[in-house]
């Protein structure tokens, strides 16, 4: 890959095309979207309540539907609980990746 990756975007394993974004959730918010970079995490405003994990089913079915993959190629690795979370995602190029957020 010729361009580098932003902070918030590790590569864990190129031949499968699998990666890691950091993530600054906010929940609550009127609509879901990037809001932009947040200390070197992809900040998402996330229109669901952190109520009994809907706002992380929310961000699993935002990030399935924008990056038009699989649910099951979606990890929530860390941060179940919290604001700052690690997603893995699977079988998607950093090109494809860097692309379809917006």
């Amino acid at each position: 890959m010729n361009q580098s990756l932003p902070a918030w975007l590790a590569e864990v394993k190129a031949s499968e095309n699998c990666f890691i974004i950091a993530l600054h959730c906010q929940p609550g918010a009127k609509n879901t979207e990037v809001q932009g970079e947040h200390d070197g995490r992809l900040k998402i405003r996330l229109a669901a309540p952190p109520i009994e994990g809907k706002a992380n089913e929310a961000l699993i079915q935002w990030l399935s539907k924008t990056l038009e993959i699989k649910r099951s190629q979606i990890e929530l690795l860390a941060g179940d609980l919290s604001r700052l979370k690690r997603v893995k995602i699977a079988g998607i190029t950093a090109e494809q990746l860097l692309q379809l957020i917006p």
